[in-house]
């Protein structure tokens, strides 16, 4: 990075590019059972939804093939 010549009014601007922090964030906390779990199953009932939603989905997405024969109604056969 340059630097800049002409002054700055305040001094954390033109040293923000430069600046690190000293303080470190506290560790992590390791996850429970439970909450694997309860994120595995969250995750799961999620796939199982968009796997039923295509199985389902896929017969209105096809192109609709009529069969040879017209079909008749009882009341057009003359009984």
């Amino acid at each position: 990075m340059f630097r800049r010549r002409e002054p700055v009014p305040f001094a954390f601007v033109a040293e923000a590019d430069r600046f690190r922090s000293n303080v470190t964030p506290p560790p992590r906390e390791s996850l429970s059972m439970t909450q694997i779990t309860a994120r595995s199953l969250v995750g799961l009932t999620v796939v199982a939804g968009l796997v039923g939603s295509l199985l389902f989905g896929m017969p209105a997405l096809q192109p609709y093939k009529a069969t040879g024969k017209a079909q008749q109604s009882e009341a057009s056969q003359g009984r």
